[in-house]
């Protein structure tokens, strides 16, 4: 239990930042699959626009800290690499 008023203040703080960073790990959690199901189809005009809209959701989710930059970096990197085996 938080003993003062700001450590109160923090507690809502921290509780409304959670919630917003779940909501962009969902939503990037989201593209990443529709990626990984177009793959899988093999069907790379579908990877490649889902590509293209999940791109700048994983870049933006290492903007505002829910992943680490590098991590999302090497997100779009394989994804990229695995989408342009596709068309082998």
């Amino acid at each position: 239990m938080p003993n003062t008023k700001s450590a109160r203040k923090a507690t809502r703080q921290i509780a409304r930042r959670t919630e917003i960073n779940k909501a962009r790990r969902s939503s990037l959690r989201s593209s990443m699959r529709k990626i990984e199901e177009a793959i899988a189809s093999g069907d790379r005009n579908a990877a490649l626009t889902a590509f293209k809209e999940a791109e700048p959701v994983i870049m933006r989710a290492a903007q505002r800290g829910v992943v680490h930059k590098n991590s999302a970096s090497r997100k779009v990197s394989r994804l990229a690499h695995r989408i342009a085996k596709l068309a082998k």
